[in-house]
Parts: C-alpha cells; sequence; structure tokens
C-alpha cells in the first residue's frame, strides 16, 4: 500500500474517538504521549555499543531496581523518558513502573487526570547485548473516584485493579523495526515507525491470533520444576505426530516476553512462563500489573487467550505493585487446554473417588 494511503496513529485514535462522541480526547493524547516515549527508546536502542549520546553519562551497574535486578543503564533511561513524556501533559494522575519502587506521583507544576499508566520501560534488556529484540510494554486504567476526588495523590490501591479494568494497552518492539502494537478496546492493531517521517503508520490491521497451533514456547531448563499439567502438556507436544496430540510441534524460546507475544500475534502459537517449584515463594516469574495484564489483554483483544493456567489472566485481582504470577497465552484452544489439564490434576488431587486408583483391596 503506497504510503499516502496508510493511517498515521494519530488518524487511528481520532477514529477510534469517533466510537465514543463524548469523548474528551485524554486517551488518545495519552497514548500519544507513550509512543513518543517508545520514539525515544528505539533511538536509545538503536545505537548498541556505540552508545546514545543521551546515555552516556549513565555509569553501567551499581543500581537495583526493587526486583532485586541490576539495572543496566538503558533501564534507567528509558523509565526516565517514560516518566517525562508523559508527567505534562494533564492525562495523568499517576505512573507505577518496574523501575520505580513505589506509584509516582504527578509533581505540582503540572495538573492531574484520570488515568494512570503502568509500564515496563525495557523488557528483555538483559538480552541487549546479544542484539535480541527488547520493548517496551504499557497498561492504562482510569483512576478510581476521579470524579469524587479529583487532582488526589494516587497510592498502591488505585493500581491494584484486575485486567478486565484496562482501558487500552500495548507494547513497542525494538527489531529490525520498531512497531508499536494497540489495543484500546476494539481489537488490536500494529504500526511501524516509518523512519524518514518518524511516524507510527498502520501496517497491521485488525490482527489476530490463529485458534489452533503447532508451536510452543517454554523454557525447557525449568522442566524439573514443572507441575504436572505443565510437564504433560509439553511431553504430548515433544512426541508429536505419533504421541496423543497425532501432530508435530515446533518449539520456541527467546527469553523477551515481547518478542514472544509479538510472533504470536503475527502468527500463532503458545508461551508458558506457569508457576513452578523453583522458587515456592514466588507463585511465577513475569509481574502481573505491567507485563501479564497488558500482554493478555492483546491476546483477548486479538480473540487469543491469557490464562494463570489455573484460571483467565484478566480476572485475577492484584495484591501488590510488583506482584508476581504464572502466565500462558496464544492459540486459544492450546491455552484451554492447558486450563483443562490444570482442572484434571486439581480434581485428581481432591480425592474425588471418581479418579482414585482402584484395587480390589482396601486398607
Amino acid at each position: 500500500m503506497p504510503l499516502s494511503n496508510r493511517r498515521t496513529l494519530t488518524q487511528y485514535l481520532i477514529e477510534q474517538r469517533r466510537r465514543f462522541p463524548g469523548a474528551s480526547g485524554e486517551l488518545n493524547a495519552l497514548i500519544l504521549d507513550v509512543s513518543i516515549a517508545c520514539k525515544a527508546v528505539a533511538r536509545s536502542v538503536a545505537f548498541g555499543a556505540l552508545g546514545d549520546p543521551a546515555t552516556r553519562h549513565i555509569a553501567e551497574g551499581g543500581l537495583t531496581n526493587v526486583q532485586g535486578e541490576v539495572q543496566k543503564p538503558l533501564d534507567v533511561v528509558s523509565n526516565e523518558y517514560f516518566v517525562r513524556t508523559t508527567e505534562w501533559s494533564g492525562n495523568l494522575a499517576g505512573q507505577a513502573s518496574e523501575e520505580m519502587d513505589e506509584a509516582r506521583q504527578i509533581p505540582a507544576p503540572y495538573p492531574r487526570g484520570k488515568y494512570l499508566l503502568v509500564f515496563d520501560p525495557l523488557d528483555g534488556s538483559s538480552n541487549i547485548d546479544v542484539n535480541v529484540s527488547v520493548g517496551s510494554i504499557f497498561s492504562i486504567l482510569r483512576l478510581p473516584d476521579h470524579e469524587r476526588e479529583p487532582g488526589r495523590d494516587v497510592v498502591e490501591a488505585d493500581f491494584l485493579q484486575p485486567g478486565t479494568q484496562q482501558v487500552a494497552a500495548g507494547y513497542a518492539i525494538y527489531g529490525p523495526t520498531t512497531m508499536l502494537v494497540l489495543s484500546v478496546g476494539n481489537g488490536v492493531a500494529g504500526f511501524t515507525l516509518e523512519p524518514n517521517l518518524g511516524e507510527f503508520m498502520l501496517t497491521h490491521p485488525e490482527i489476530r491470533v490463529p485458534a489452533d497451533t503447532q508451536e510452543f514456547a517454554i523454557n525447557s531448563s525449568n522442566s524439573r520444576f514443572w507441575e504436572p499439567p505443565v510437564k504433560r502438556y509439553v511431553d504430548e507436544c515433544l512426541a508429536g505426530r505419533s504421541g496423543p496430540r497425532g501432530k508435530d510441534f515446533n518449539m520456541r524460546w527467546i527469553a523477551s516476553l515481547v518478542a514472544e507475544a509479538h510472533r504470536i500475534l503475527m502468527r500463532g502459537g503458545v508461551f508458558m512462563y506457569p508457576r513452578d517449584t523453583k522458587d515456592p515463594a514466588k507463585p511465577g516469574r513475569l509481574r502481573l500489573l505491567y507485563e501479564a495484564n497488558p500482554i493478555g489483554f492483546l491476546m483477548e483483544q486479538a480473540g487469543g487467550r491469557a490464562s494463570t493456567g489455573r484460571q483467565p489472566m484478566l480476572g485475577v485481582k492484584p495484591t501488590a505493585l510488583h506482584q508476581r504470577i504464572g502466565l500462558v497465552f496464544g492459540s486459544r484452544n492450546e491455552v484451554e487446554r492447558i486450563e483443562r489439564y490444570h482442572h484434571d490434576t486439581a480434581t485428581r488431587d481432591s480425592g474425588n473417588p471418581l479418579f482414585a486408583e482402584r484395587s480390589l483391596f482396601r486398607n
């Protein structure tokens, strides 16, 4: 399609806004601010080992985020891009990020709006050294009781909303091309950054995840820690055409959530980073609010499914800002199969005599 016939992100958002004649335009403005932050991060990532002049003043190492992870310079500067680009416009009531210990108030010089922004400014940053695609993930929520108490300070509890309450979510992926993948609750659309114009152009309208797939992604080095339903599912996939599934599967593992999600949105598949027994104190590895929920929102809007393995991801009520959780997402029929396997195991473990082992003798 000629460039002149493609819609920009701004045009797409205006069209979406027309579905709600009473909308103020604040959500559109906030998403456009986020897109500018993504462009800034893309520029910094693109310099690679050459070093972006804008980040050279940041020393390597020494800082640790609330997760106990050492922050890379690009983690820090990416977080700064998101904070500074979105705080000023009067659309936000508060921000929360993987790189900030607590919810952040909008500084006093700026007006406060009705939305909350939750984000992972640079997902997969540990892969930058080997030139694997990384990205930014974001979620937008409404501030509870904004009309009754506008302009108030935000507290952690304001952010603890289930994924069903998201009004928009998306990610930017920084790969061979920079793309922004977005949902405002009316399907999923993908935009490619046109480097000459510096505009995100609509290139992937109405993205859909196929219901069936022959591709799965999981970190098999953790197989000794997997719960029985996960092990059952993977074993059946590996058995291939001669096994119970009757077809061959391919396995993928990029170790970059954004890259995994993007591949599945483009061609289908299932991704698993489930709860396991490696660290019983952690119910999962990925973060609920700014990783699992926005990715889950995109999958559901594209006709896929997102789950903990036991329940729909978007129905989980968060209990903490940096809460971790197990995540399974992708092609609907495969995710539902994994959920059934968890249900089967729970039923057997419950002591239901229907599933008990039979014997001619009883103790």
